[in-house]
């Protein structure tokens, strides 16, 4: 199902713009976020992906008009739509430099609108088709002299759960999880390794929620002590400790009908675990030095880099808090495990960066994603985008992106042999059953290591009932700390 289209409206006057962005909605179920701040818009564009912005100037006032300039360079691709009080004092060269799809006069007439807004996005998507088979026909047609091969790889364009941009059946998985979990009210629970992305799964659950319209508010819990951490999420009141010269409202009521994303949970204290558990239960926040409780209704979003259900087990983590945290549990497989997302997100960075630069990148060539291919990237999608990044700094404008521009550690990476691929099984044993039964044992831990010890999703992928893959777990003497 494709994803509605987002329309971004800077305004300070929301109460002008209701009836207009009820038409956007229910007519042509576009997703509107209303914004008051340039920050706040571009704040809004950097977690999920924007396809128009509209904004609004007062008469003697072009704050709209200079933001939008700025977005042709920093942002190309969102198109572009002015609304201004009059037209006195605009100029044909600011609206050009704006390079604006359309321009405007208050009042807002929201049919008029709805059609600007249509047409627009309907010329981005023909431009965009124009761009692709113009590419495809230039690239086909050229002989390329560089001294390694180029073939330019064309795959059925990648998925995106707003800016998370994956074509494997893991990261499809997950996205299809969160974007069913996005609708409801339930806390989630998001783990996985380092730099694999889960913050921007975050965002996107919060934008296709029903608390868009409220703020997201985001706090680390690591390495942080339990007084801080206390007054950051409930607050304080002034003097409630030495250095409180002032009230502090916490996240948790800045955040009232909106979502609260809490990462590295799994660092917190067993005494803060009991604040956050009693808030999870009944939503009551009691601010440091007051007597006063108070409510509040928002979404809890956790995240952990550390398996919560290992850190019950070894009585670091209160089990009824995990059970509280996951209302669903979301795991972001590492990119080595998903190596089928490093072309697409290679090609996303490349495009990303040299858009941020000011530079033309023809394309990537085919060694670089060979090499790519064979990086282990500990720290996951975080460490190809730096990658990417450096490597389009480094390139040269209208070339294209090859092994010369690539660290010395990706170029000397080895191709890995995966098991997944049907290689690195050895049999144990002398006998042909025990070597059999040696084999299945390796194709079961590894099919478990790879699913983060998710049962039900080991046992849907090797065709085996639950009950079957427990009796296999069992018989085998298999167990999470090894697998």
């Amino acid at each position: 199902m494709e994803a509605p289209k987002t329309v971004v409206i800077l305004t300070r006057h929301d109460k002008d713009w209701a009836s207009a962005s009820d038409v956007l909605l229910e007519v042509y179920a576009y997703r509107v976020i209303l914004v008051s701040s340039a920050k706040e818009a571009l704040k809004t564009m950097t977690s999920i992906q924007v396809d128009l912005v509209v904004t609004d100037d007062d008469r003697f006032t072009t704050d709209g008009l200079d933001f939008l300039t700025e977005m042709r360079v920093s942002h190309p691709d969102i198109v572009r739509v002015y609304v201004a009080s009059h037209s006195e004092g605009l100029s044909s060269k600011a609206l050009s430099n704006a390079a604006i799809y359309q321009f405007l006069l208050k009042p807002i007439n929201e049919i008029q609108l709805g059609l600007v807004v249509e047409r627009a996005l309907e010329t981005r998507e023909l431009a965009r088709r124009h761009r692709l088979l113009s590419r495809e026909f230039k690239i086909s047609g050229d002989t390329l002299d560089f001294n390694e091969r180029k073939s330019t790889i064309f795959r059925p364009e990648s998925q995106r759960f707003e800016k998370l941009v994956h074509v494997s059946e893991q990261m499809v998985e997950v996205c299809d999880l969160a974007r069913q979990a996005a609708p409801t009210d339930l806390p989630i629970l998001i783990q996985g390794e380092t730099g694999t992305g889960k913050e921007l799964l975050v965002r996107a659950i919060h934008y296709n929620s029903l608390r868009r319209a409220s703020p997201l508010m985001v706090q680390n819990c690591g390495g942080m002590s339990d007084e801080i951490l206390q007054s950051e999420l409930f607050g304080h009141k002034r003097g409630a400790f030495t250095g409180a010269i002032s009230d502090r409202l916490g996240l948790f009521r800045a955040a009232d009908g909106g979502t609260v994303f809490l990462d590295e949970i799994s660092e917190v204290s067993p005494s803060f675990q009991v604040s956050l558990l009693r808030f999870l239960q009944e939503g009551e926040v009691k601010p440091l030095g007051s007597d006063k409780v108070l409510h509040c209704n928002v979404r809890i979003v956790a995240a952990s880099n550390r398996p919560l259900k290992g850190l019950v087990a070894r009585g670091l983590f209160r089990q009824d808090l995990y059970f509280r945290l996951k209302g669903f549990e979301l795991e972001v497989p590492p990119l080595r495990e998903r190596p089928n997302d490093i072309a697409p997100l290679t090609e996303f960075f490349a495009a990303k960066h040299a858009d941020a630069m000011g530079k033309k990148i023809l394309g990537i060539s085919a060694n670089v994603l060979e090499k790519l291919n064979n990086g282990d990237f500990p720290g996951n999608v975080r460490e190809l985008e730096n990658e990417i990044r450096r490597m389009v700094a480094l390139a040269k404008d209208g070339e294209y992106l090859t092994t010369r521009d690539m660290s010395a550690a990706l170029l000397a990476a080895a191709p890995r042999i995966r098991p997944e691929q049907g290689r690195g099984f050895l049999p144990e044993g002398v006998t042909l059953k025990d070597q059999v039964e040696s084999l299945e044992k390796q194709i079961v831990s590894l099919a478990l290591k790879r699913h983060r010890w998710n049962q039900s999703r080991t046992a849907g992928e090797l065709g085996l009932s639950r009950v079957g893959l427990a009796n296999k777990i069992k018989r085998y003497a298999l167990d999470e700390s090894s697998g």
